[in-house]
């Protein structure tokens, strides 16, 4: 059975440059760790905000590391340096444009700012590469999404919709812990699995 393999790439000039520690490359992987019942081995690059660079690192874990799912945090808003979104539609395939939309969704519940984020997703081959916000606590609530409470309606997270789109995409099979995220499939795409005891 094939092992998933997931890349992760913070993009920053500063932490890339060492003026401070990195945070995104922990918080994703932390996680990762949480969510996921299905065993994996994770990839990660830190880089400055520079396209070139961005490009290489995502046909890198791509092409070479045969990532199923590739995680970006950081570089997704309207500033000059900030070129995520066109580094990742530079090495597509295909664009999932469904991802970026819903991660504005849950964003605009908490800030108006949301509208402003480039975020986007793509097929290249046969690995998902989706654009993450750079703020940890953003990037758990775009994943997770937002439960049911009095004051608000739940909003689905993207990571709901990954495994089944690994699964088209003829990549293993990905369980969640539902006490993080439930993975959603329809009836026939679901197969009888271990879960966590």
């Amino acid at each position: 059975m094939t092992k998933l393999r997931i890349g992760l790439i913070s993009v920053s000039d500063r932490a890339a440059n060492g003026v401070y520690q990195d945070q995104g490359l922990p918080a994703l992987e932390a996680w990762l760790q949480k969510a996921l019942i299905t065993p994996f081995e994770i990839k990660q690059r830190l880089v400055p905000d520079e396209q070139p660079i961005i490009e290489q690192a995502l046909r890198e874990l791509v092409d070479e590391h045969f990532c199923h799912l590739v995680l970006t945090t950081g570089g997704t808003g309207p500033a000059r340096r900030d070129v995520t979104p066109d580094a990742t539609l530079a090495v597509a395939d295909r664009e999932m444009p469904g991802f970026g939309e819903q991660m504005r969704q849950i964003s605009l519940n908490f800030v108006p700012t949301a509208i402003l984020s480039r975020q986007v997703a793509v097929i290249r081959k046969q690995s998902l590469i989706i654009n993450l916000p750079g703020q940890p606590k953003s990037v758990q609530e775009t994943l997770e999404g937002i439960k049911e409470t009095e004051e608000r309606k739940a909003v689905h997270g993207i990571f709901a919709s990954v495994p089944y789109c690994i699964q088209l995409l003829e990549g293993p099979y990905i369980e969640t812990d539902p006490q993080v995220i439930i993975a959603f499939r329809p009836k026939s795409a679901k197969r009888q699995t271990n879960s966590r005891t």
